[in-house]
């Protein structure tokens, strides 16, 4: 592979089934639609972990969760083990950062040349709220959700264009500029993650009264059922027309991400550097958005933890779908392959370039991992998908299997059937190659009581209260405390 300029663009929360390219009946995409013709689609992407800041602490270091130990939205990138931007910046190459990180704060080292107008965790300590995992708490932030729909304008959509526009000019100014080394610029976006207030012009694009509502699927796992009754984000919608308004807002905020991206697109038409620049496309996580009457993510269901993705420009396939899952841990090798800094890539990684999966045969042996440890979850889940199986490991709890091929919504849990006893068997040994999943438990619940502790405990950390998004930088933190 030649060495290229990267362009990374990532938004937040994106089902990756709400996308033209996938085959969405309703949203319109046209731009990400006309980057994946022109390119090749990661059919069977997946988040690291269903969480902001874990997902991209794992994203930025190629190290999984528990080797990287951020844990949850509290515990998030400080700098400290190297990152592709280190590594890159290093060697030499510029590498700059537009919009969200989500990492510690601006006083970090999170090796980019330039940070423009980043968004770290919040106040400096981030969800500590989510902490508190024995007992849960009830989020009575997850309220928001329900009550911040429809038409409109809020600080993220605000901050989203900003970014569009400050990378639109890094853009020119880099067309202007003489690079020894390709460059790579990461711009992340908020849309469509909630407040699910979309700009008028793009709310009207939708009829909320011909929305369909996803299915519900009762009973729930054991596991789910304790995150949901922690959350219990659907229990705040008062009518399934306000849900209807719901989903028409996310449509609409997948809509605006869509439109950002197309002006980030054209200027690089129109500066000329089209024709030397890859752009790879991601979300951080995926969003419930109702089904099975779950919202927000932290689920290993498909539609919170596998991710679109695609990849355009130089030396990449157009028009190609890559069965053989990916995940966020392969951004590491790819982001070095794909400006020439390969060499630099540490043999103990355990991601692989996806450029180079998406070259070969598809892969039925090839498995992909993600964990969560965070809000909400009364224990570790842990997902690994391979082939057309998808198993779900709870601690202390019975799993799930599920059978991607003949069971896409993943309606069928097939771990109950004995003729699934040498499936389980193998994604169990497989499972503890990665990580043993009690003893990964009990140290994420070590590290964050001790965060807790610090923070002077669950109760002063009760009372203080959470917030049910970050601000964006500038904006004071709104918190919202444990009575109803």
């Amino acid at each position: 592979m030649q060495a290229q300029n990267l362009l990374i663009i990532m938004d937040d929360e994106h089902n990756k089934k709400v996308l033209g390219y996938n085959g969405h009946p309703a949203v319109k995409t046209p731009n990400l639609d006309r980057l994946a013709a022109g390119g090749t689609v990661y059919d069977n992407a997946y988040s690291s972990s269903p969480i902001c800041v874990p997902a991209r602490a794992a994203f930025a270091t190629g190290r999984y969760v528990h080797d990287n130990r951020c844990w949850d939205n509290a515990i998030a990138y400080d700098g400290s083990m190297p990152s592709w931007a280190h590594v890159l910046r290093e060697s030499g190459h510029v590498v700059t950062s537009i919009g969200k990180l989500h990492y510690t704060g601006d006083a970090i080292d999170g090796g980019f040349t330039e940070q423009i107008i980043p968004m770290h965790i919040e106040a400096g300590v981030g969800d500590l709220y989510g902490l508190i995992r024995d007992p849960l708490p009830v989020r009575h932030q997850s309220a928001d959700l329900a009550r911040s729909i429809g038409p409109g304008e809020t600080s993220y959509t605000r901050y989203d264009r900003d970014i569009a526009e400050k990378t639109v000019q890094w853009l020119y100014g880099a067309a202007r500029t003489k690079h020894e080394m390709p460059w790579v610029l990461y711009t992340s976006f908020i849309a469509p993650h909630s407040p699910l207030i979309a700009p008028p012009e793009f709310y009207e694009m939708y009829s909320a009264r011909d929305i369909e509502l996803p299915s519900k699927r009762v009973p729930f796992h054991p596991w789910i059922k304790a995150w949901n009754d922690c959350y219990r984000f659907d229990s705040h919608f008062e009518s399934d027309e306000q849900r209807r308004i719901a989903i028409a807002s996310y449509y609409a905020l997948c809509s605006f991400l869509d439109s950002n991206v197309g002006k980030i697109l054209y200027a690089l038409e129109e500066t000329g550097l089209a024709h030397n620049t890859r752009v790879v496309f991601v979300s951080d996580h995926g969003d419930n958005l109702g089904s099975r009457a779950l919202w927000g993510k932290s689920t290993m269901y498909e539609e919170s933890a596998a991710v679109p993705m695609l990849a355009c420009g130089p030396d990449i396939d157009r028009g190609r779908r890559v069965r053989t899952p990916v995940s966020h841990v392969d951004f590491f090798p790819s982001i070095l392959q794909a400006v020439g800094a390969e060499q630099h890539v540490s043999r103990d990684l355990p991601g692989r370039s996806f450029f180079d999966i998406a070259d070969a045969p598809y892969d039925a042996s090839r498995a992909v991992f993600s964990e969560y440890h965070a809000a909400g979850g009364v224990s570790a889940s842990f997902m690994l998908r391979q082939g057309r199986y998808k198993y779900i490991h709870y601690t202390g709890f019975a799993p799930e299997l599920f059978d991607l091929e003949a069971d896409p919504e993943e309606m069928q849990d097939l771990a109950g059937n004995p003729e699934s006893s040498g499936v389980l068997a193998e994604f169990r040994v497989l499972l503890q190659s990665i990580c043993d999943p009690e003893i990964t438990d009990r140290q994420a619940k070590r590290d964050q009581q001790a965060l807790i502790e610090a923070n002077g405990g669950s109760r002063k950390i009760l009372a203080r209260g959470g917030s049910s998004y970050t601000p964006i930088p500038g904006e004071e933190v709104k918190l919202i405390g444990n009575q109803a």
